[in-house]
């Protein structure tokens, strides 16, 4: 990982990670997209750390022109949250449990044990 210099602080430089639950920095057109999105709020990349978390900075500046953007210039994630993912998987794995009791009682009822 890229450590920060005192001069990086002295310059006034802002930092974030940006993050993705679903590895959306694996494809590189879509963290293309990504950083082009990033880019109008004055972000830069830094570095990629893996297909889930890239490092990026601006000047401290740049914040006057926050107000003006259509998305939170200082959002930390992009696409899913991990509390959304959860809660999905958590409701596919409910609705997967449902469906399989409900066709081993209709098996049962078929066979015609009560």
């Amino acid at each position: 990982m890229t450590p920060y210099t005192p001069k990086d602080f002295a310059e006034e430089w802002e930092f974030k990670i940006l993050r993705s639950t679903t590895n959306k920095f694996r494809n590189p057109v879509v963290l293309h997209a990504i950083l082009a999105e990033e880019a109008r709020a004055g972000w830069t990349l830094l570095e990629k750390f893996d297909d889930t978390r890239i490092r990026l900075k601006r000047r401290a500046s740049a914040r006057a022109g926050d107000a003006a953007l259509d998305f939170d210039p200082h959002r930390t994630w992009v696409g899913i949250s991990p509390a959304r993912l959860a809660i999905l998987v958590l409701i596919a794995t409910l609705g997967a449990i449902c469906i399989v009791v409900a066709l081993i009682f209709a098996i049962l009822y078929a066979l015609g044990v009560h």
